[in-house]
């Protein structure tokens, strides 16, 4: 059973699923593939091509992106925008005002939170937490059960917008399995945090991160280890006879 809010706008070709809920004034643009026992909120955009403005630097906009695709169970936010060329595996939740580009893949179960941009080229795992406002530049990847907190940001561009020859080096950050990132720190272009390394709160991260490995400060350095107590996989205690 399918059920419609008011003003819904569907293109060609999209494929709905079975139990799927589609809010008051939401868009689906040709193509779009909706599994089953989705609910799309009030307002929202799924399939959106991309733009650019006249000024942009920017490569051309690829006229064959793939539709995009929304999997079962997903939960799509009021007013988010989810553009064409983007996949969302099983269960990803998307909260509302979050932007999700062209290009970028979503593993299950990853929490998408209110107002995070999720630039384009983007690679994100399974149970992933994106907080409030945080933002994933262009060409970043993040692994498995990685964790950003609110108003974190990312970056991919070290000349800071001046060059032509800058795009051949863009790139973004690389959080490894378990990584974290505390509230409002800033990822410089192209570091690495590798498994279970984690930046405090307002770090710079300048340098990669080594892995169990927690930094803080401006620029960011070693603080200390990760406490086993919080890795991902904790080491077997042997019995005491």
């Amino acid at each position: 059973m399918e059920k419609r809010g008011l003003g819904v706008v569907i293109g060609e070709g999209v494929s709905l699923g079975s139990n799927v809920v589609i809010g008051h004034h939401v868009v689906i643009h040709d193509g779009t593939i909706i599994g089953d026992d989705v609910y799309i909120h009030d307002h929202a955009v799924i399939g959106k091509l991309p733009m650019k403005a006249k000024r942009s630097m920017t490569t051309s906009i690829d006229p064959d992106l793939p539709p995009s695709v929304i999997g079962e169970g997903c939960i799509i936010g009021t007013a988010s925008i989810i553009y064409r060329g983007a996949e969302l595996m099983r269960d990803v939740f998307v909260a509302d005002l979050a932007t999700i580009r062209e290009n970028v893949a979503i593993g299950e179960e990853t929490i998408i939170g209110r107002g995070v941009s999720v630039e384009n080229n983007c690679s994100i795992g399974e149970r992933c937490k994106l907080e409030t406002g945080s933002y994933l530049c262009a060409y970043s990847t993040l692994e498995h059960d990685v964790f950003i907190a609110p108003y974190v940001v990312t970056t991919n561009d070290n000349s800071l917008a001046r060059g032509k020859d800058r795009f051949r080096s863009l790139k973004g950050a690389w959080v490894k399995r378990g990584g974290r990132v505390g509230a409002g720190a800033v990822i410089l272009p192209g570091k690495v945090i590798h498994e279970e390394g984690a930046a405090a709160a307002g770090s710079v991260v300048t340098r990669d991160i080594e892995r169990k490995t927690f930094v803080a400060g401006v620029p960011a350095r070693f603080l200390r280890e990760v406490p086993q107590e919080q890795w991902l996989v904790r080491p077997a205690v042997e019995e005491q006879e």
